[in-house]
C-alpha cells in the first residue's frame, strides 16, 4: 500500500514542500496586491497633498459611525479565520466550519454597510460623474476627485472581500467533507492570509478616508 499522503499533489516529494511552496505562492500573490493598492494610495497621497481644504470638506460627508462600525466587524472577521485556521491545526472539524461560518457573517455585514453607504452617497449625488452635486464653499472639481478615489479604492477593496466569501464558503464544504485535519490545512491557512490583508487594506482606507480633518 502506498503511503503517500491522498492531498500530496504529484509534483511535490512531501506535504512540508508543497506547504512551503503554498506559502511563497501566496507571500508572491500578497506582494502584487501590495504594489496594486500602493499605486492607489501613492495617487490619493498626492491628490490629498494639492487639494488639502477641499479633501477635508469631502470627508466629513462620509459616516464616521458607519465606518467606525465597519472597521470593528472586519477586525472581528480577522479574529474568526485565525480561529478557524487554529481549529484547522488542531483537527477540529467543528471548529474550522464555526469560525469560517462567522467569518462570512462578519464579511456579509461589512459589505451590507458598504452598499448602504454607497446608497447614501448616491442619494446626496456624490457620485462622481453627470449628476454629482457640491453645496459646499470648496471647489467642486477636487471633492469630486476625492470621491472618485472613495469609491474606486473601496470599491476595489469591496471586490477583494467577494472574492474572499467564495473562497471561505469554498472551504466550509471541503471542511464538512473533511478534506482537512492537522496534517493538511494549507488552504485554510493561505486563505486566512488573504482575508487578513484585506482587513489590513480597509485598516489603511478608513483613516485616509474618513478621519482627514473632524474639526
Amino acid at each position: 500500500m502506498s503511503t503517500t499522503p491522498t492531498h500530496l499533489a504529484p509534483q511535490f516529494d512531501d506535504a512540508e514542500q508543497q506547504q512551503l511552496a503554498a506559502t511563497l505562492g501566496m507571500w508572491a500573490f500578497l506582494a502584487t496586491e501590495v504594489l496594486f493598492f500602493g499605486g492607489m494610495f501613492a495617487g490619493y497621497g498626492v491628490y490629498r497633498a494639492w487639494y488639502p481644504p477641499t479633501w477635508a470638506d469631502a470627508s466629513r460627508h462620509l459616516d464616521l459611525l458607519l465606518g467606525t462600525v465597519n472597521t470593528a466587524v472586519l477586525l472581528t472577521s480577522s479574529l474568526t479565520v485565525a480561529l478557524a485556521v487554529h481549529a484547522a491545526q488542531t483537527g477540529s472539524r467543528k471548529g474550522v466550519v464555526r469560525n469560517l461560518s462567522l467569518t462570512i457573517l462578519f464579511g456579509a455585514a461589512f459589505l451590507g454597510v458598504k452598499a448602504y453607504e454607497y446608497w447614501h452617497k448616491w442619494h446626496e449625488h456624490h457620485v462622481p460623474g453627470a449628476t454629482f452635486e457640491w453645496h459646499e464653499a470648496s471647489p467642486s472639481g477636487p471633492a469630486e476627485l476625492f470621491f472618485s478615489f472613495y469609491f474606486v479604492m473601496t470599491g476595489f477593496h469591496a471586490l477583494h472581500m467577494v472574492i474572499g466569501l467564495g473562497i471561505l464558503a469554498w472551504l466550509i464544504v471541503q471542511a464538512r467533507r473533511d478534506r482537512f485535519d492537522a496534517e493538511y490545512y494549507t488552504p485554510v491557512e493561505m486563505t486566512g492570509l488573504y482575508w487578513h490583508f484585506v482587513d489590513i487594506v480597509w485598516v489603511f482606507l478608513f483613516p485616509l478616508l474618513y478621519l482627514i480633518d473632524r474639526t
